[in-house]
C-alpha cells in the first residue's frame, strides 16, 4: 500500500560516491534532488576508501579542500609493490598537474557524510535514508519515477528523471532492462583488518609472492589488507582453513606474525567478488545510469569511487540546466554516456590488460622464488613511466572539473 507521493526534478537511486556527489551538485546549481539510500547511515567497512587527486582537485574548484582535509586521513605520494625480496616504486604522484599531489585514504562513511553535510547547505537537497528503491513507474516507455520502501511503508516519487547510482547490482538498472556487457575479471578479493603497529611500513605496500598478491592500506589506527584470490577460489581457501590462511599473510607480511592470529572467524574476513563490466546504453528516456551502475570497476588502481564522482560531476556539468527546465531529452541524457565513455573504456582496458598479463600468471605461479620481470623492473627505473602510472591513477583518463554555477 502506497502511504506517500513525493514529486522531484531527479531522484537519485543510491546514497553513494557517485549517487551523493551528484545530488550535491544539482542542488548547489539549484536544482530539486532527491537522493534515496537504503541504508540507515553510510558506516559500511570495505569499500572503496581512496580519495585520489581528481577528486581532491573538485573539492578544491568547490572551494572545499581544506575543510575535506581536516577530517582525519592518511597521504599516500607514492606506491610501491614488493615482489619476492625487491620493492619497486610503482608510480610517483609529485609531479602531478594539482594541488594535491597524493591520494588521500580516508573512510568513506566520512566522506559520504561530508558530502551530506555540505549538502544540506542547499534547499534543494534532500537525502532520504532507509529508502530502498523497489520499482519504476512509466507513462509508455517513458520512466516517470520510482517505488521505494522506507519503515513507514511504500512511497512514490514522479521525478522528471531517474538516476540509478545504486551499484553494481543496481535495482534500476534491472528495473528499466538495461543490457550488461561483462569484461572478466580472473580474480576475487578478501578483505580484512589488522591493527597496525609502530614499527610497520608507512607507505601502501603490494606484497606478490608464489599466487598470492597481499595489499596493505594505511588507516591511521589498522591496516585495510585484500588478499587476491583466483576467481570462485573462496572455497578452496576456506577448505585449508584458518591457520593456513594466516600463515600465507605471514609469508608475505612477516610483520604482522603477532597479529594474524585475530583472524580467527571467517566472519572477519569479507568476500568482494570482483566485476568488470559495463552497459552498452546508459539511458533510456527518463533513466540514466552512472558510477556502478554503468560499469563496475576492478579494484585495480582503486579508481571506482574516482570514476563514479567524475561521472557525478559530468551527469550535473551536462543536466543541471536541462533539469531546471523540466526532463531532460533522451539525446542530453546520452550526452552523458558519450562524454564519459572513452574514459570509462580505457580505464578498464588498462585494468583487464593487468589483469591478463600480471595478475592471472601470478595467481597461477608455483615457483617457490619469485622475482619482479627485468622489463618490468627496467620500465619502473624511469621516471616519466612512474609518473605516467601516477597520471593514470591519480587523475584518470580526462578528468572533469565543475561547471555548474552555485545558486544563491
Amino acid at each position: 500500500m502506497t502511504i506517500e507521493t513525493l514529486d522531484t526534478r531527479c531522484c537519485i537511486a543510491g546514497g553513494g560516491p557517485a549517487g551523493m556527489v551528484l545530488g550535491f551538485l544539482l542542488a548547489r546549481a539549484g536544482v530539486d534532488v532527491l537522493v534515496l539510500e537504503k541504508h540507515a547511515d553510510f558506516l559500511r567497512d570495505f569499500r572503496g576508501d581512496t580519495i585520489h587527486p581528481s577528486t581532491l582537485e573538485v573539492m578544491h574548484e568547490l572551494g572545499l579542500l581544506e575543510k575535506f582535509l581536516a577530517h582525519p586521513h592518511s597521504e599516500v605520494r607514492q606506491l610501491e609493490v614488493k615482489i619476492g625480496d625487491e620493492t619497486l616504486q610503482v608510480a610517483d604522484f609529485s609531479a602531478l598537474p594539482a594541488h594535491c599531489r597524493f591520494v588521500a585514504l580516508m573512510p568513506q562513511w566520512d566522506f559520504l557524510n561530508f558530502v551530506a553535510e555540505e549538502a544540506r547547505r542547499y534547499p534543494a537537497f534532500k537525502l532520504m535514508m532507509q529508502a530502498e528503491v523497489t520499482g519504476l513507474t512509466r507513462e509508455g516507455d517513458r520512466v516517470t519515477g520510482v517505488t521505494a520502501r522506507t519503515p513507514q511503508g511504500e512511497i512514490t516519487i514522479a521525478a522528471d528523471l531517474v538516476v540509478a547510482a545504486d551499484g553494481r547490482g543496481s535495482t534500476v538498472r534491472q528495473a528499466a532492462g538495461f543490457e550488461v556487457e561483462d569484461r572478466g575479471a580472473p580474480m576475487d578479493v578478501l578483505w580484512l583488518r589488522l591493527p597496525k603497529s609502530a614499527g610497520d611500513p608507512g607507505q601502501v605496500m603490494g606484497l606478490i609472492g608464489a599466487g598470492r598478491f597481499f595489499i596493505m592500506l594505511d588507516r591511521g589506527d589498522y591496516w585495510q589488507c585484500a588478499y587476491v584470490i583466483p576467481k570462485g577460489g573462496i572455497d578452496a581457501v576456506r577448505a585449508k582453513g584458518l591457520p593456513a590462511f594466516q600463515q600465507s599473510i605471514v609469508e608475505l607480511a612477516p610483520h604482522l606474525q603477532d597479529r594474524v592470529g585475530l583472524l580467527d572467524d571467517w566472519d572477519k574476513i569479507k568476500l568482494l567478488t570482483v566485476k568488470v563490466d559495463r552497459l552498452n546504453e546508459w539511458a533510456q528516456p527518463g533513466v540514466l545510469c552512472i558510477g556502478d551502475a554503468a560499469h563496475a570497476m576492478s579494484p585495480i588502481g582503486g579508481v571506482g569511487v574516482n570514476l563514479a564522482v567524475q561521472d557525478a560531476i559530468a551527469t550535473a556539468n551536462l543536466l543541471a540546466a536541462p533539469l531546471a527546465q523540466g526532463a531532460p531529452t533522451l539525446a542530453q541524457l546520452k550526452a552523458v554516456q558519450q562524454r564519459r565513455e572513452f574514459p570509462t573504456r580505457a580505464t578498464q582496458r588498462m585494468q583487464v590488460t593487468i589483469q591478463n598479463r600480471l595478475i592471472t600468471p601470478m595467481l597461477a605461479s608455483r615457483n617457490e622464488a619469485v622475482h619482479a620481470p627485468a622489463a618490468l623492473r627496467l620500465l619502473l627505473s624511469l621516471k616519466s613511466v612512474r609518473h605516467f602510472a601516477a597520471r593514470a591513477v591519480g587523475l584518470g583518463v580526462r578528468p572533469e572539473h565543475v561547471h555548474t554555477p552555485e545558486a544563491h
